[in-house]
């Protein structure tokens, strides 16, 4: 199944040429660090206007995209992303407790590449298969300086930090704060000026990113923004997103928490009230599904596998501005993902106790 997924991917991305519009961003960035980095957060690319929006750490490995031809470098990070996925069913097995045969890992594995998130990273040739690897990896068997190297590259691997510290990990919590310091320092010597201007100008501006409002936001503030028909939800999204912050990391630090649960209730959380999370930021649909299978709630894994399945958002009207004007019937299927999360998190509470295995208990009565 895992050939024949594959060999589906890069036939309908060839038939529909897909821009992979994420790879020429890293691919420009990588060539503005080659040059100095003066231009690294001036230029736009392909027909979004999409500009660099991540640190200068990041735009230094992506210089090797530069070496490579364009359909070469796609193939690379379509085929590379194919393999990621593998990683990542394999760790989140492993997290969840489960010891699949390599022939049940492809399989599933095949099935994972037509999971929403994870298609749309391969379509557009993102890093998001790549950064939850290297943090699953670093907080199961690595000693932090891994998720401080994600941190440094995309910044919101940072949450997991503050997840070792809240869970008494101090160590690992000082190892990765001190890779991600080392990021900084790297990047403040090789782009002294694209640090300046990133550190203490770009990081500030939102609107960089994207437009918070639009289906492809699946973050609490897309939610707030679409049902109140609003560009700006201001409080009304900052509010909740701050008790939704405090509610999930409490309830992923308990002690009686096991670490697959709370790893995973932790990148949900930042998932939600992350100002921006693109519905290939989801990724980690994927351990949440293995560790519900472990626990024994088929019927809730196939239910969660197909809202992660069934692309509602892309179904709904949503050039231009349409996305703001969606009657009440519609906001579900525009917010899938927020909705689900704060339905795993609100689950966690009333269930706080773990059993003593590593499989997942979060329950959903």
């Amino acid at each position: 199944m895992l050939a024949a997924s594959t060999l589906a991917l890069v036939t309908l991305c060839t038939l529909q040429h897909a821009p992979m519009a994420d790879t020429l961003v890293y691919r420009a960035e990588g060539a503005a660090a080659a040059a100095g980095g003066a231009n690294l957060y001036g230029f736009t690319v392909t027909a979004w206007q999409l500009p660099a929006t991540y640190p200068p750490f990041a735009a230094l490995l992506f210089i090797p995209t530069t070496w490579l031809p364009l359909p070469v470098l796609k193939a690379v990070f379509l085929l590379g992303n194919v393999t990621l996925t593998a990683v990542l069913v394999h760790l989140s097995c492993r997290l969840a407790g489960l010891r699949p045969a390599r022939a049940t890992l492809c399989l599933i594995t095949g099935g994972a590449l037509w999971l929403e998130p994870v298609f749309q990273t391969l379509l557009f040739g993102q890093v998001n298969l790549a950064l939850a690897c290297l943090v699953l990896w670093s907080l199961t068997r690595g000693r932090g300086i891994a998720l401080g190297i994600a941190t440094g590259i995309k910044l919101t691997p940072a949450v997991f930090i503050a997840y070792l510290f809240l869970t008494g990990r101090r160590r690992e919590a000082g190892y990765a704060t001190a890779g991600f310091a080392a990021t900084v320092a790297v990047g403040g010597l090789v782009l002294p000026y694209a640090s300046w201007e990133f550190w203490t100008r770009r990081l500030y501006e939102t609107g960089r990113v994207g437009k918070a409002w639009i289906v492809d936001n699946q973050s609490l503030q897309g939610l707030a923004a679409r049902a109140l028909h609003t560009t700006e939800p201001g409080l009304l999204w900052a509010l909740p997103a701050a008790a939704v912050a405090a509610a999930g990391l409490y309830a992923a630090t308990r002690p009686t928490r096991t670490d697959a649960e709370g790893i995973t209730l932790t990148a949900l959380t930042a998932l939600l009230v992350s100002p921006i999370s693109w519905s290939h930021h989801w990724v980690w649909c994927v351990p949440l599904l293995a560790l519900l299978w472990a626990s024994g709630h088929r019927r809730t894994t196939a239910a969660i596998a197909l809202v992660f399945t069934a692309r509602t958002m892309w179904l709904l009207p949503h050039a231009g501005a349409l996305d703001l004007h969606l009657p009440w019937w519609q906001q579900p299927l525009a917010s899938p993902y927020p909705l689900l999360g704060l339905a795993v998190v609100g689950a966690a509470l009333r269930q706080p106790s773990a059993s003593s295995s590593s499989a997942s208990t979060i329950r959903y009565a």
